[in-house]
This record gives structure tokens, C-alpha cells and sequence, in this order.
């Protein structure tokens, strides 16, 4: 008796943690969903700010291909990053794909600011403020994610889980 009560509280131990481990796994697959949302929002807006700078910038052509160029490689991370959250190479090859939007976002802006039509035009003053804001969802949805993969790698390395 006493056997089988204690092969019954194993297996009711190992239950729990499974299931714990679990949970803490689908958490940092739902924390990365929280990215994937934020970072499709911001690569359907980067379309929109290139048309709209694209009859003012007609001499920066250079700069308009590479913003375009950037959102095609960080699109293409996106999708293998989606297809698999949990893996490093994914997630550092996304990393650095968005990196680079960023940056060529970033002299896009900063020379927008060389064009007072283009900075004073409605649609780019619009666009602008919803990057901004996008950016700003994006920061957190990573905190979130970061969190939930840092509780899930705890809950796999602590006793009993271990």
C-alpha cells in the first residue's frame, strides 16, 4: 500500500511539472505571438512612409531601396523566427534583420527632416507618429517575451524539474 501511494504521489509530481513546463512554454510562444503582431503592424506601415517620402525623395533613391530591401529581410526573419520561437538562431537572426530596418528607418527619417514639404505633409507626419508608436509595442512585447522565456528556462532548470 504504502508502494503504491508513493508511486502515485510521483506520478502526480510529474504531472505537475510537465504540465508546469508546459504552460511555461506556451506563455513564451504567446509572449513571441505578442512580437509577431507588433512587428507585422510595423512592416505593413513601412510601405505606406516610403510611398508617401518617395515624390520628395526622389533623389535619395538609395536610401528608399534600402529601407525596402531592409523590410524584405526582416519579413523573411519574421517568418522563420514564427515558425519556430524557441530557437536562438531564429531569434538573433530576427534580431538582427530588425536592427537593420531600424536603422535604415532611421536615415529615412532623419533625412525627411532635410524636406519641409515632406515633413510638413499630413500622411508623413501620420505614418511617423504610428511608427513611433509601433516601436514603442514592440519594446514591450520583447520585455514580455524576455520575461516569459526567463520563467520558462527557471521552471526547467530548478528541482524537480531538472
Amino acid at each position: 500500500m504504502i508502494l503504491v501511494v508513493m508511486l502515485l504521489t510521483l506520478a502526480i509530481g510529474t504531472i505537475g511539472v510537465y504540465n508546469g513546463l508546459v504552460k511555461r512554454r506556451n506563455a513564451y510562444q504567446n509572449a513571441f505571438a505578442q512580437i509577431d503582431v507588433q512587428l507585422t503592424r510595423r512592416h505593413g506601415l513601412i510601405p505606406n512612409l516610403v510611398e508617401t517620402a518617395k515624390g520628395y525623395l526622389r533623389h535619395e533613391r538609395q536610401t528608399l531601396e534600402a529601407v525596402i530591401a531592409a523590410r524584405g529581410g526582416a519579413v523573411n526573419a519574421q517568418q522563420v523566427a514564427r515558425g519556430n520561437p524557441g530557437d536562438p538562431a531564429a531569434m538573433n537572426q530576427l534580431a538582427g534583420a530588425e536592427q537593420v530596418l531600424t536603422q535604415t528607418l532611421g536615415r529615412l527619417l532623419a533625412l525627411s527632416e532635410s524636406y519641409p514639404g515632406l515633413k510638413a505633409n499630413q500622411n508623413m507626419m501620420q505614418l511617423s507618429e504610428e511608427l513611433t508608436s509601433t516601436e514603442n509595442r514592440v519594446a514591450f512585447a520583447r520585455q514580455g517575451y524576455n520575461d516569459s522565456v526567463m520563467a520558462y528556462n527557471t521552471k526547467r532548470e530548478v528541482f524537480p524539474a531538472t
